[in-house]
């Protein structure tokens, strides 16, 4: 009977993680801080809804302190879907600038035909579609459906522009303070080459592998940095 207990406990705590994949939150806020460098520049809010095996992500993006007074435009990014057996499949991804059309962007993913659309400045452009791409916001919320551990993460990803392809070493990290909250995290490194952009990214473990903080370093060593302050989830 023991060894039975024992068989039992262990099957349940394989089962755990897969049940976490299987029902993600129905709702999800979450607010960031944006600073360059060490100089607060923004607010980003966030929202992600699930609607059975549908999902609408939105993120709007508040310029703060001085860069409200030189360039007071708020940015607006929305990415919808399906949510499959392997997470976040998205159909259609919108960028758009309050005051900067020229810069909006759009994406149309065809999964049928394996197929997507580039859309930007009335600019149309084809391109075969990789397995598992994301779009620059549902990236983002596609590591609550990931079994991550230590080792490398690669996917496809598109920002209505171009698709690159993304390359990330996975690392336990450190327990992190932020103003939403102290996480246990996941650490996720770029490993640049000498001249490139690097992006680290610190997932929340306590948070359905949220990000809690993310930084981008330009090669000129400008950094870009977005620290979690506000969550709330929906089971």
């Amino acid at each position: 009977m023991k060894k039975l207990s024992y068989l039992v406990l262990a099957w349940l705590a394989l089962c755990a993680p897969l049940a976490a994949l299987a029902a993600p939150p129905v709702h999800i806020r979450a607010v960031y801080d944006l600073y360059k460098d060490s100089i607060r520049i923004g607010k980003i809010e966030e929202s992600y809804a699930r609607d059975g095996d549908r999902y609408t992500l939105t993120s709007t993006t508040t310029p703060t302190g001085l860069l409200a007074l030189f360039k007071p435009e708020k940015v607006f990014v929305r990415s919808s879907g399906v949510i499959g057996k392997n997470g976040l499949q998205p159909l259609s991804f919108s960028h758009r600038r309050e005051n900067d059309a020229a810069k909006d962007s759009d994406a149309e993913f065809d999964w049928q035909d394996g197929k997507i659309a580039l859309i930007h400045q009335a600019q149309r452009e084809t391109l075969a579609l990789p397995q598992g791409t994301q779009d620059r916001l549902s990236a983002m919320y596609q590591f609550m459906f990931l079994p991550l551990k230590d080792g490398a993460l690669d996917f496809t990803m598109t920002n209505g522009h171009k698709l690159d392809s993304y390359h990330y070493a996975v690392a336990r990290g450190p327990n992190l303070d932020t103003p939403a909250g102290k996480f246990g995290t996941l650490y996720l490194d770029s490993q640049p080459k000498p001249g490139e952009r690097r992006t680290e990214i610190w997932l929340a473990q306590q948070r359905h592998h949220l990000p809690c903080k993310m930084v981008i370093t330009e090669a000129n060593g400008d950094r870009l940095i977005q620290i979690l302050s506000e969550i709330s989830v929906k089971p």
